[in-house]
């Protein structure tokens, strides 16, 4: 994929954002950490095309559901990812039915599994931006449709 894929990730332990630069270091990605979900946002400001974001669930001041749940309603092409130890299910499984989070992903992960998912997510992301243009496309080519059955409906009376 030619675009540049940028992964934002969320941690208010610096040791497992570092954590996650090495496990996407290899990757194409260019990676993004932020301390909380305020500084998150931030982020996501000035880099408003973010494909991926990781958050962690427990963190202090907005936890990572609320932050996920901004980043749907302000970035909703972005696909977002819960990573925890921790995590009240019934927050994580509400969020998830919501569609506001892609996967919730167990702390301790397995590096593996977490690349697979990411790049599964990433996938995601450009089959949805694809879908849209496609619609556009349609929706397009239906309006032309429509005014070349009206210009011929209008020059056979």
């Amino acid at each position: 994929m030619a675009e540049n894929i940028k992964l934002l990730c969320v941690d208010d332990e610096r040791n497992v954002l570092r954590a996650l630069e090495r496990i996407f270091m290899d990757d194409d990605y260019e990676i993004l950490t932020a301390i909380s979900g305020e500084d998150g946002l931030a982020v996501l400001a000035e880099n408003s095309d973010v494909q991926v974001v990781i958050s962690d669930f427990r963190m202090p001041g907005m936890n990572g559901v609320e932050f996920l749940r901004q980043v749907c309603e302000k970035y909703p092409d972005t696909v977002r990812i819960v990573l925890s130890g921790y995590a009240d299910t019934g927050a994580v499984v509400s969020a998830i039915n919501e569609g506001q989070i892609y996967k919730f992903v167990s702390k301790p992960w397995s590096d593996e599994e977490l690349r697979q998912t990411v790049a599964k997510a990433v996938e995601a992301f450009s089959l949805h931006r694809q879908n849209r243009a496609l619609a556009a496309e349609l929706e397009t080519l239906r309006r032309e449709m429509e005014l070349l059955k009206s210009r011929m409906s209008g020059a056979g009376s």
